[in-house]
């Protein structure tokens, strides 16, 4: 199941909005007889990837699944009937699927007399899937807040210059999260002060992610990087936003609240576009808002050795007052990336339902 789950981690940016399964079958004396992963929405599921490796040797066999197999028709057969069909005999799935029209996939194994248990290494599975599972207990993205700071919390140096904080591998590590994400989202601020290109980069095979602009009044520049067709772009704006110099961009208009687009509106329109994660690489203010409206369910600070003593913090506006409201966070990676550190979290408290 530890094989399946990390099979599984190959389909992170390349799967949405389907889940992220892994497989693999033994032939009935236990040894590994194939492996299979979802590769692509609309592609053969796991099971069937991991099923066509086996071949004949799956009859009897056992199937290891990150995810209970899928019981519905969809762009692709139900992957219960395929396990029945190959004539194996016993499945051990991680997680449960809470997509009640996937569902059931278990039950219609053990009324043909397939052996079927699931719960096996749950929390790796669900972790590595966090993302689609997110989508569809809470219908909307997944959100990871990534950001750079020093080790005094500046994102930037008092005249406003942030090129670089951090060191290369740091930034060659955001391009693994770009790369994972379905899209990547800045701020009118990052827009304008740091023109980024937000694309993938030295990762072969990459899926671009969708680049999201957030610029209420529709001040982006139409010479604006993000704006080069390397990947699809989305220009988020005010519903009234003149965009006339923008021929030809994809604009999706949002109504204001108090001056703002509501975070929930947006990931909701996000949502019905099929986008499952989402990866926010904007400003304080941006991050911010988020954090306020309970929409981020992780954070990868990179820490960079540096002090500057000066400059803007790494969030802000985030409605907090006082230490008795601070958002709490479970540390669950810290690694060196570089000569930088990455610290995970996740925040203690559950996410907020659109």
């Amino acid at each position: 199941m530890r094989r399946a789950v990390a099979l599984a981690a190959r389909g992170l940016g390349s799967t949405s909005p389907n889940p992220v399964v892994g497989c693999v079958i033994t032939d009935a004396a236990g040894t590994v007889v194939g492996e299979g992963w979802h590769e692509r929405a609309g592609g053969p599921h796991a099971e069937v990837n991991a099923l066509r490796a086996a071949g004949d040797a799956a009859r009897g066999g056992t199937a290891y699944v990150t995810l209970e197999p899928c019981n519905h028709t969809g762009r692709t057969g139900p992957c219960a009937q395929a396990l029945l069909q190959a004539g194996v005999a016993r499945v051990v799935y991680a997680a449960a699927d809470p997509n009640p029209q996937a569902s059931g996939g278990a039950a219609t194994l053990r009324a043909a007399g397939v052996a079927a248990e699931g719960g096996l290494l749950q929390a790796e599975a669900e972790a590595g899937n966090t993302a689609w599972l997110t989508s569809v207990r809470l219908g909307r993205p997944h959100v990871t807040w990534k950001y750079a700071a020093t080790l005094d919390g500046r994102s930037a140096a008092a005249d406003g210059s942030s090129r670089w904080i951090t060191g290369p591998d740091s930034r060659a590590d955001v391009h693994r999260l770009r790369a994972e994400a379905d899209a990547v989202l800045v701020g009118a601020g990052t827009l304008r002060a740091d023109d980024p290109h937000l694309a993938v980069r030295g990762i072969d095979g990459a899926t671009q992610p969708l680049r999201i602009a957030l610029d209420t009044r529709a001040g982006i520049l139409p010479t604006a990087r993000i704006l080069d067709g390397a990947a699809p772009t989305l220009l988020v704006v005010g519903e009234d936003a003149d965009t006339r110099h923008l021929p030809g961009a994809d604009v999706l208009r949002l109504p204001l609240r108090d001056g703002r687009i509501g975070v929930h509106d947006l990931l909701d329109r996000l949502h019905a576009r099929g986008v499952r994660s989402l990866l926010l690489e904007g400003g304080p203010t941006l991050a911010g808002a988020f954090l306020e409206g309970g929409a981020v369910d992780r954070v990868i600070g990179y820490l960079a050795p540096a002090l500057l003593g000066a400059g803007p913090a790494a969030l802000a506006g985030a409605g907090i007052t006082t230490i008795a409201h601070a958002v709490r966070l479970d540390i669950t990676e810290a690694v060196r990336v570089g000569t930088d550190l990455r610290i995970t979290a996740v925040p203690t408290t559950a996410p907020k339902e659109h």
